[in-house]
């Protein structure tokens, strides 16, 4: 037998250090939707929004990666944090939910990687319009496979990769960041600040910025996906909180310095990668050749990081018997492939989808963040869950973290949410495959309620696309 079935046979696991989990905790940040912010932003709010979003923001994924870093050292028996973590909180099927919905929110996250390289090209060859056209996604599709043939080879070879791409990365948008204070206009700056007519009210801006927050910040939990390869266990929380600091201000920097070169509502207008079109408006072509350049490398390095903590969470849930078998196979490189090809091939399927998106990468992106709420709240109320046994301060982060993704569902709306039961509950199939496997009812009375939930929101989800009260 070629691959090894890790319930007999564990492949050798790769000890990652301390710097190695937080360049991975960076690399998983710092991707696409940095690049995109300046639009997304302007397209909702002003400077003032901008500065309430990102202050909230920072606070609420400031303390879940003090509920990762805390859940890493009070229960370090559980691996692939969050997965492991809404399991051992809340039963077998939430459990089960959240790591797919994290792996699935992975898999669609990395679809806006291509579409937005593929858009950056199109600036050049108009045949590929803004990513989204048909000749865009059959070069996608290339480089998804091309990089399902790089990961396989081995975790060691991809994040040693993913550390160089990491550092080559940041350069550009330190450099965008400097440049822009530079150019900057003081009176165009004041004019934005409080949004154009079409923002409406702040608490609406701050609001319609949320989703795009939560993908800019989505890999601060990439060390706990990675705890079982940690040296230290201890090193797991330390990256969470050191990957966080390094990017928050890098993020609110790149926004709102760009309110201070072009009016709103001119900015809400340039084609992604719009950090590139600002760079471009302030110092010339040059600057937005550099930046697209950048974007390049930055996409690509961040593809690697998350198709690798995608097969991840699979792999591990298999292990735990929470997915059918055939995901718990790995290579003796630690690769584990199965996981891998179904996260490419879910990857696929979601690129063909964009065809018929309205905005493709905006509908990715949000999607994205949609699909990750879930596993967030489970993992932060799990925190509140343990924290009444701890000291007070952790409870209160916990609290604070878990009121914090609550509002961000409430933020995402009714579209994505029951976009995101249309994911959910097909997937059940995986479940009970991996019940009937272990000679087990597939579900318990409490568990059918669950399913009825899912299964409803999933049907009016589908309701909802046919008639038209929702569009892709």
């Amino acid at each position: 037998m070629s691959q090894a079935d890790t319930k007999t046979q564990a492949p050798p696991a790769a000890k990652l250090s301390l710097p190695t989990l937080t360049t991975m905790v960076v690399g998983s940040m710092v991707g696409a939707g940095v690049f995109s912010l300046p639009r997304r932003f302007a397209q909702e709010t002003g400077v003032a929004g901008a500065l309430i979003a990102w202050a909230v923001a920072g606070t609420g994924m400031l303390m879940l990666a003090f509920v990762f870093q805390t859940l890493a050292v009070r229960r370090p028996d559980l691996d692939a944090g969050v997965y492991a973590y809404a399991k051992a909180g809340f039963g077998e099927y939430l459990g089960f939910f959240s790591a797919f919905g994290y792996w699935a929110s992975a898999c669609v996250g990395n679809v806006t990687y291509w579409v937005l390289i593929m858009s950056t090209v199109g600036a050049i060859a108009p045949a590929l319009g803004d990513g989204d056209t048909v000749l865009a996604v059959v070069l996608s599709s290339v480089g998804l496979w091309l990089f399902f043939a790089l990961i396989s080879r081995g975790v060691k070879e991809a994040a040693a990769i993913n550390r160089i791409v990491t550092v080559a990365k940041v350069v550009p948008i330190i450099v965008f960041v400097i440049l822009a204070l530079f150019y900057l206009k003081p009176s165009v700056f004041a004019d934005n600040f409080g949004g154009a007519d079409y923002a409406g009210s702040l608490f609406n801006q701050v609001k319609g910025t949320m989703l795009a927050t939560v993908f800019v910040f989505l890999g601060v939990e990439g060390a706990s996906v990675y705890s079982r390869h940690a040296r230290r266990r201890e090193d797991v929380g330390r990256a969470t909180i050191l990957g966080f600091v390094s990017v928050f201000a890098t993020f609110a920097s790149v926004t709102i310095v760009s309110y201070g070169i072009m009016p709103m509502a001119e900015i809400a207008e340039l084609r992604q990668p719009s950090m590139a079109e600002v760079l471009e408006h302030a110092v010339g072509t040059w600057g937005k050749v550099f930046v697209s350049v950048g974007l390049i490398v930055s996409v690509l390095g961040a593809y690697l990081a998350w198709t690798l903590m995608a097969a991840e969470v699979l792999y591990v849930a298999a292990k735990d018997d929470d997915m059918p078998r055939f995901l718990k196979r790995a290579t003796a490189a630690d690769v584990p492939v199965p996981a891998l090809v179904m996260s490419t091939v879910l990857s696929q399927i979601v690129l063909v989808v964009t065809l018929f998106s309205d905005d493709a990468f905006n509908f990715a992106l949000d999607l994205t963040s949609a699909l990750t709420l879930i596993p967030f709240l489970l993992a932060a109320a799990f925190a509140v869950k343990i924290g009444r046994r701890g000291p007070r301060g952790q409870l209160a982060i916990a609290v604070i973290a878990t009121v914090y993704t609550a509002f961000l569902i409430y933020a995402a709306g009714l579209k994505f949410v029951l976009v995101s039961f249309i994911i959910y509950a097909p997937a059940t199939v995986l479940f009970v495959m991996a019940r009937r496997e272990q000679g087990r009812r597939p579900f318990s009375p409490r568990e059918l309620v669950i399913l009825a939930v899912s299964v409803a929101g999933a049907a009016v989800g589908v309701v909802a696309l046919a008639v038209g009260w929702i569009s892709l």
